[in-house]
């Protein structure tokens, strides 16, 4: 389709309706010498000399007057240059967290997240409920997706919005409670979170639909790059192909990302007999590492879909392993973003347990696809720019993206 004819279209559609981490390897830096304070900084500062990408590039201060790994870890970040911005993706987690998250599809938390990106810097705008995780409490409470926040323990919404803090949706530990008063049709009413460990739902929402122009579509929401996804991706997949879709929509409007190996399994459904066994993305790490550790994913050879367009939906939650899905398909299969412009993360991580509690998920690689390209800081601009509609639960054809997409199909 022509860009023109494209642009047409969408301006069209508008009116009708109202775009991750895991490499592999041994690793031959050897942990602390003790989880001493001391001893684990001086193991940060070697680590990133040996693994970060911008090791040539980013400053390697002294660790001792710093006061501890959390105070010296931004200290050795790439401060950026030329084209490339500086380092606002690496970062320090638990242990615990992370195993619990990648290797158990596991979470700790209330199971609720709002819309501020929406209304930054716009503390006169109401604070939304923008998802609710399915086999959370908030989920349990009857909290649903479009819902006014109007307040968050005991500080109104326009406070929060004004000072961009949502702290209180991050519990430290389990137990923890949270009071809220949300706002709907009904009313206000009270209501007290209790965080807890609770399994994801990285696949939230499927429909088989039929756009306006009468094509058989396939929606598929997935919002983790995670291994569970697999098993409702699969059977998605195959209920799509028994239906004889024309069309796919992917929502990866809320998917930050997670594995790359995941992504590109995802991806390697929408046309397996073109683009199996072709590069899907090229990982490249620094020049201590590049001759070890490049590394080349291919598409994989499974069932499919046979469709030479996808439609992807698409804002600034969508980052790493989600943008190098759509990077990588986009030399084999027509790829039409649909919402605001992705995140802009051509880089991963290949996280690193330091033995005493923490793991390092600094910048180890960035990522080109078949054609080398890559560096896409900026993110990926939608084909068609559409805004996040709250008012409609996730998979419903009016809902504004997908809307967009139906008309699009």
């Amino acid at each position: 389709m022509r860009a023109r004819t494209r642009l047409t279209l969408c301006l069209a559609a508008l009116l009708v309706a109202g775009c991750g981490g895991g490499g592999s390897g041994s690793d031959p830096i050897a942990p602390p010498a003790s989880c001493d304070v001391a001893d684990r900084k001086v193991w940060l500062r070697d680590y990133m000399r040996a693994w970060y990408l911008w090791a040539a590039l980013g400053p390697s201060p002294d660790p001792v007057p710093f006061g501890s790994i959390d105070d010296y870890f931004p200290a050795l970040l790439y401060g950026g240059g030329g084209t490339v911005p500086a380092d606002r993706f690496s970062r320090l987690e638990s242990t615990e967290s992370y195993r619990r998250f990648y290797d158990e599809g596991r979470t700790l938390g209330y199971g609720l997240s709002v819309a501020g990106l929406e209304v930054e810097g716009r503390p006169d705008l109401p604070l939304r409920v923008r998802h609710v995780e399915p086999q959370s409490d908030a989920a349990a409470q009857g909290l649903q997706r479009g819902q006014q926040i109007v307040s968050l323990g005991g500080r109104p919404a326009s406070e929060l919005i004004a000072d961009n803090d949502y702290e209180a949706l991050v519990p430290d530990s389990e137990g923890e409670q949270l009071a809220l008063v949300v706002r709907d049709g009904a009313g206000e009413r009270a209501v007290t979170l209790t965080a807890a460990v609770y399994p994801l739902t990285p696949v939230p929402a499927e429909a088989l639909l039929t756009s306006p122009g009468g094509r058989r579509v396939g929606y598929l929401m997935v919002k983790d790059m995670i291994g569970q996804i697999d098993a409702p991706v699969t059977a998605a997949i195959a209920r799509f192909a028994a239906s004889g879709v024309d069309e796919l929509v992917l929502d990866l409007r809320y998917n930050g990302g997670g594995r790359v190996s995941v992504g590109r399994t995802l991806a390697s459904v929408v046309d397996p007999a073109r683009t199996a066994g072709e590069v899907y993305a090229r990982l490249r790490y620094n020049d201590q590492r590049a001759g070890d550790y490049d590394q080349t994913y291919r598409f994989e050879e499974r069932p499919g879909l046979g469709l030479n367009r996808v439609f992807v939906l698409a804002g600034a939650r969508t980052c790493s392993a989600s943008e190098q899905l759509i990077h990588g398909l986009a030399p084999f299969v027509e790829v039409v973003l649909v919402g605001d412009a992705t995140c802009g993360k051509p880089v991963g991580f290949l996280p690193r347990d330091d033995g005493c509690g923490t793991t390092v998920s600094a910048v180890n690689f960035d990522s080109v696809n078949a054609r080398d390209e890559g560096s896409y800081y900026d993110g990926f601009a939608p084909h068609c720019a559409t805004a996040d509609d709250l008012d409609h639960p996730l998979g419903d054809p009016a809902e504004g993206l997908l809307a967009t997409a139906l008309a699009l199909a």
